[in-house]
């Protein structure tokens, strides 16, 4: 009643119903608006706007649910203000209005506020729709995890299904191709064969993906660390090392594994090679792309992590292993029809599939190796390529113009390598210009050294040094890092190495939480800000609003990482 007496005192004294020429006052929609929803972490936050001349009460402010349940909203402090209806209250002017609720929090939501012009008058209470639909734009891994939390279990799944086959066309795929290519092709296996043998490859392959999947959603960083131990990852550059020997005829091996043959010798003998064997591969296979974090993975591990329902998130990452593998089974069985006999161009065939498995082994190694380590390694599997090239011209002397070609590329190929080696014994490590940090002073180190990383730990302490950042009007980022996370090491050395990277990192606020232990601390700081593992990187502008669709899970490359910095304005 006291309100009503005071806002119809005011509306009098202001003349609010005169013909008069007194100032006319807004629309009350037009006083109070709100931005699209941001979420960062576990919470939502919408940013609020006053007009100018106007204020809001901050008591007044109050969420409820469709059920009309009071939700729990987080807002800053107000101006002080003395009211002579209210008494000492406190009201939001200007952009001071930043609200913040539970993500968890049922839909469709009202806000209720009131508030005065500062020329008299007072309006009545109001209220505004809030809808999780109406949020900014979300990151691919939280769009698949929507996505999978809106659909029921079979769409849910046929998404992912599609999630697959686009994967299966990535890096991430790259070492299944030789794989299943030399378990069919090379076992001379016929076509119904052929596909028994890529199917049971394609089932053991997406189910273990499924089940690593599911538990790395369900333990937490323990079982990525696991698989991106230096060890595994070195145990994996052995195995491609000796399936490339046995390709290059250095020993005779029926499947490209010392274990997968005495599979294949336990089980009965079948034409065209073992079943078991090559569910086995396609295990040791699941296992390879396990750590590469893309965003459909992270998306089904972020919904098993929010949900706790392993079983659709197993369904959806047994979908997405299915999607992976299809093209593979393609490859195997049309690939068995369609080649010619076995014969001269088998060998070369193994060969070709020999040089990619040294590669496969290079590129595992160097995920962990310093830059000149990798630069070497690269340029020694560049040397062994230009040999290759020179053999093969030597075996197609008769074919004058198919010998010149190839002993034109070994000449290229063999200077580039050298140009690789020399390189990294003089420190480099730009397979592209392995002779660039010769001309004067390291300018990439240079750059490096300008970047400078603040640590945290707890919750308390990111939100400290964003407020900080946000004083000083700069953009953070927040760079979530293990000493066990391979991909993190990745990152800091190719993109945060990169000169026109660190130059831009320079003049941004750099905070660098360290989930190494993966204690409870690190575990409610990960869960805060939903963060299934490292590497992920968050963007906060000056505002203290996350960029959510910016959102890096994963490896990145620095034109890409350039490309979200200039998205988000980042200077």
């Amino acid at each position: 009643m006291l309100c009503c007496l005071a806002m119809g005192s005011a509306w009098a004294s202001s003349g609010f119903f005169s013909l008069g020429n007194e100032p006319e006052f807004l629309d009350p929609a037009d006083v109070f608006t709100l931005e699209h929803l941001q979420q960062q972490g576990d919470e939502y936050v919408v940013q609020g706007h006053v007009a100018d001349r106007y204020y809001v009460y901050r008591h007044s402010l109050k969420l409820v649910d469709a059920l009309d349940n009071d939700v729990d909203l987080a807002l800053p402090a107000g101006a002080p203000k003395h009211d002579e209806f209210f008494g000492d209250t406190e009201i939001y002017t200007g952009n001071a209005a930043r609200l913040r609720f539970p993500a968890t929090a049922p839909g469709p939501l009202t806000l209720h506020w009131q508030g005065c012009a500062e020329e008299g008058i007072c309006y009545p209470p109001q209220a505004i729709q809030i809808s999780a639909a109406a949020a900014s734009p979300v990151g691919e891994d939280q769009a698949a995890a929507q996505r999978l939390a809106a659909l029921g279990p079979v769409a849910g799944t046929l998404l992912f299904f599609g999630f697959g086959l686009l994967l299966a066309f990535t890096p991430c795929t790259l070492p299944m191709i030789p794989i299943v290519s030399t378990m069919v092709v090379g076992s001379q296996a016929k076509p119904r064969r052929a596909f028994v043998l890529s199917s049971s490859y394609v089932l053991a392959m997406a189910g273990t993906y499924a089940a690593v999947g599911v538990a790395a959603g369900l333990a937490g960083a323990n079982l990525q660390a696991t698989l991106q131990s230096p060890w595994l990852l070195g145990a994996f550059a052995a195995l491609f090392l000796i399936l490339a020997s046995s390709l290059f005829g250095l020993f005779e091996l029926r499947l490209p594994s010392a274990l997968m043959n005495r599979l294949q010798a336990a089980g009965p003998a079948r034409s065209g090679g073992s079943v078991t064997a090559a569910a086995a591969l396609g295990f040791l296979s699941a296992l390879l792309v396990g750590p590469c974090m893309t965003a459909p993975l992270a998306g089904a591990l972020l919904y098993i992590g929010q949900t706790g329902s392993a079983v659709q998130g197993g369904l959806a990452l047994f979908a997405l292993g299915l999607g992976m593998g299809l093209p593979l089974l393609a490859i195997a069985v049309f690939g068995a029809r369609v080649l010619p006999r076995p014969g001269a161009w088998m060998d070369r065939v193994r060969v070709a599939f020999g040089y990619v498995m040294v590669g496969m082994a290079v590129m595992m190694l160097t995920r962990f190796l310093t830059g000149p380590m990798s630069l070497l390694l690269w340029g020694a599997w560049i040397l062994l390529v230009a040999v290759g090239l020179v053999a093969w011209a030597q075996a197609v002397a008769a074919r004058q113009r198919l010998a010149w070609a190839l002993r034109s590329a070994a000449v290229f190929v063999g200077l580039w390598s050298v140009l690789m080696l020399v390189g990294a014994a003089s420190g480099g490590n730009a397979i592209l210009q392995p002779l660039a940090h010769l001309r004067g002073a390291p300018a990439a180190a240079t750059a490096t050294a300008q970047v400078s990383y603040v640590q945290a730990k707890s919750v308390a302490d990111v939100d400290a040094r964003l407020s900080e950042g946000a004083a000083r009007g700069q953009w953070t980022l927040i760079d979530f890092y293990a000493d066990w996370c391979v991909s993190c090491h990745v990152i800091e050395r190719n993109v945060f190495g990169d000169p026109a990277v660190a130059a831009r990192l320079a003049r941004m606020h750099i905070v660098r939480p360290d989930v190494t232990r993966n204690d409870a601390t690190d575990k409610e700081l990960l869960k805060h800000w939903g963060v299934m593992g490292p590497p992920t990187l968050i963007l906060v502008g000056p505002d203290g609003t996350e960029r959510r669709d910016l959102r890096v899970v994963g490896e990145i490359g620095a034109r890409e990482f350039q490309d979200r910095l200039d998205a988000a304005g980042v200077s």
